[in-house]
């Protein structure tokens, strides 16, 4: 299928069998490798990515169901080089130790952000609630989604 969408707010246009996935569109052909696989079953949330700025598991979506929508992954939040205030907290408070399920972490956490400016520790905890942590204990975590909320900054 000829595939038109939004991805991290630039146009794509690419050819796509309908029935692939989106985690595997993301990852190759299109490069973009923040977006991780952990399950392939919708359970841990690696893969989380946001579709008009919901969150999304990428490992069970087709790629039909992105046409003519907005996608945004990890690598449309911010850069190494300028991290976003969320993704800075994260840093700043040790809320990613192995790395692995940060990514999907990180785009909850935006989702919730986004629609929720100030959110509660248990608005938080809902939020995250879909993606797993083996290193952390989600303390920090928390801690960091609601120090970026403090800011007062989008994430």
């Amino acid at each position: 299928m000829n595939l038109e969408f939004i991805l991290n707010g630039r146009a794509v246009r690419l050819e796509a069998a309908a029935d692939a996935r989106l985690i595997d569109l993301l990852r190759e052909p299109l490069g973009l490798t923040g977006t991780k696989e952990g399950c392939g079953e919708g359970e841990c949330g690696a893969c989380t990515v946001l579709v008009d700025d919901r969150p999304v598991n990428a490992c069970l979506l087709l790629v039909m169901h992105v046409a003519g929508r907005s996608v945004v992954t990890i690598e449309g939040l911010g850069s190494a080089a300028a991290p976003s205030t969320l993704q800075q907290r994260f840093i700043d408070l040790g809320a990613a130790q192995c790395g692995f399920c940060t990514p999907g972490m990180l785009m909850s956490a935006t989702a919730l952000l986004w629609r929720n400016p100030h959110p509660t520790r248990d608005d938080v905890r809902e939020a995250i609630a879909g993606n797993l942590c083996r290193c952390t204990g989600y303390d920090a975590i928390i801690e960091a989604v609601l120090a970026a909320a403090r800011d007062g900054v989008a994430p």
